[in-house]
């Protein structure tokens, strides 16, 4: 029996198929193990977003090969989409990786490993449109889970690599979701966390019309979820359909999160996004009349050809509009995309004042709506317990890993994974202070 240690790096979409992996492994070959310090076989699930992304994963790939040097590790294998972009060139430099998983090739993870215990190395990355992997069940469910609705991306943004990574976009039958899903609520679930590359285009071909919000209506039918959050929802494809059942279905959290990336029509162009700055207008005003909407957004700053007048009509554009949450990333050229081999490409200097100008002014804008929140009194999971009648939860308006908390103290003693209600009673800069009612 060989122990297997699987790193996940990069977003929630890694996490699902980091779980596929563990759960297609085979069970008279291969068990889980949490510790690499006891693995036979780690595999490291790369990410290649942006250039800070790609660094991480090579460091991480080097520390596992000092297992293999100096540990029990006999076998390392790189999957997701580092390993989808590079593979020739890993094997090259890192001779200790024994084998390359694609994106699309998690179903063949057996014969992989397989054909590695006869010496060979095997590159399998030539399957990138493979169809979701149907009837898989994990094991391990948690209270939070996220659940993959497609796979892949028809955007082609000019500063994106994601396509070339992960296909085309691939929308999975609300059939199979819906089984997946009452498959863990029935293990424990509560939230569901329903993802993709862009969720707002779910369905468009599969069905031929935008189905997110037949596909939230349906998950509303199972009895014991109790919160559905949905990431990505890319602005061009929201339709008035998805606003009304973000405003009527109680289960549908009012939590909207919207990769806006930059707000200037003149840039907004070169990035090849599909919208621009009425129609973001348009839909930011659609969304605010939803009682108690937390929207969260994420820029991209220093794009090429981004003069100071585009930096400074975002800027603007972000105290004037003052988003509950807030992301911003310094622009990364990528090889092989459009905005890579564009002209006028900015200093990091540049980029880096860029981005540092908006997080100290979100900073503010953060702190100041927090305080607007102290008295209310909202539902919270229980995530943590960081000491003696002192824990750590979230509400409907923070989602897991990527926002803030609440800090919650509390006379009795708290199960993890429970709804408790919380009165707020101070704020800090992201998260808030509150005691159990």
């Amino acid at each position: 029996m060989n122990n297997v240690h699987i790193v996940t790096l990069g977003c929630s979409k890694n996490e699902v198929d980091s779980s596929q992996m563990m759960s297609i492994l085979d069970k008279d070959k291969y068990q889980m193990t949490n510790s690499p310090n006891k693995a036979d076989i780690i595999i490291v699930n790369t990410c290649a977003f942006i250039n800070d992304a790609k660094a991480e994963s090579i460091d991480t790939i080097l520390e596992a090969t000092r297992f293999k040097k100096k540990g029990n590790c006999k076998k390392i294998f790189l999957a997701g989409c580092l390993a989808q972009r590079y593979p020739e060139e890993l094997l090259k430099e890192i001779p200790e990786v024994d084998g390359i998983i694609g994106t699309g090739n998690i179903s063949e993870i057996n014969d992989i490993l397989n054909s590695s215990e006869r010496g060979e190395k095997v590159v399998e990355v030539n399957n990138l449109n493979a169809p979701y992997i149907e009837g898989i069940r994990k094991n391990d469910v948690k209270v939070s889970e996220y659940l993959k609705i497609s796979e892949g991306c028809n955007n082609n943004c000019s500063y994106c690599i994601i396509p070339k990574l992960r296909g085309r976009n691939r929308s999975r039958r609300i059939e199979d979701i819906y089984a997946e899903a009452e498959y863990l609520v029935s293990k424990g679930t509560r939230e569901l966390i329903l993802i993709a590359q862009n969720t707002t285009d779910y369905g468009i071909d599969l069905y031929g019309r935008y189905s997110l919000a037949k596909l939230i209506k349906e998950l509303t039918k199972i009895e014991d979820l109790k919160w559905i959050r949905v990431l990505y929802l890319y602005p061009d494809h929201f339709t008035d359909e998805l606003i009304n059942e973000f405003k009527n279905n109680e289960k549908l959290l009012k939590y909207v999160d919207i990769p806006l990336q930059q707000v200037s029509d003149h840039v907004l162009k070169l990035m090849n996004r599909h919208t621009d700055k009425n129609h973001i207008k348009n839909l930011l005003k659609k969304l605010r009349t939803i009682e108690g909407i937390s929207i969260r957004t994420t820029f991209i700053v220093g794009f090429p050809k981004e003069s100071e007048e585009d930096f400074e009509e975002l800027l603007d554009f972000i105290k004037e509009n003052k988003f509950d949450k807030l992301g911003v990333f310094t622009y990364s050229k990528e090889e092989s995309t459009r905005a890579g081999l564009m002209d006028g490409q900015i200093k990091e200097e540049i980029k880096v004042r860029r981005r540092d100008r908006i997080m100290e002014q979100q900073s503010f804008i953060s702190e100041n709506l927090l305080r607007e929140k102290i008295g209310n009194i909202y539902e919270v999971l229980i995530e943590e317990e960081i000491s003696d009648n002192e824990y750590t939860g979230r509400s409907y308006l923070d989602s897991t890993d990527i926002d803030g908390i609440i800090y919650i103290s509390s006379n009795k003693k708290l199960r993890l994974g429970e709804f408790i209600k919380v009165k707020i009673t101070d704020a800090l800069e992201y998260d808030l202070i509150g005691d159990v009612i």
